[in-house]
């Protein structure tokens, strides 16, 4: 048997707004939508479409680049 959790179902109507509002609070605070799909028990692609319906502002890809130091 399968360590995988059954797979999740979107929540309709205004419970799914409640909880995309909530996850863009969060991401809006600097938390990464992996870090969010991992609390939230969802998949990345999950938050991200919850993140999108809400109106968030999508941040681009992060990290320092090769060879530079941050100054």
């Amino acid at each position: 048997m399968s360590s995988k959790s059954p797979a999740r179902r979107l929540l309709p109507g205004p419970d799914r707004d409640k909880v995309a509002a909530e996850l863009k609070s969060q991401y809006e605070k600097g938390a990464s939508i992996r870090s969010l799909a991992e609390s939230s028990g969802r998949s990345y692609g999950g938050v991200h479409r919850l993140l999108a319906d809400a109106g968030a502002a999508f941040r681009s890809r992060g990290g320092a680049k090769r060879g530079q130091s941050a100054t």
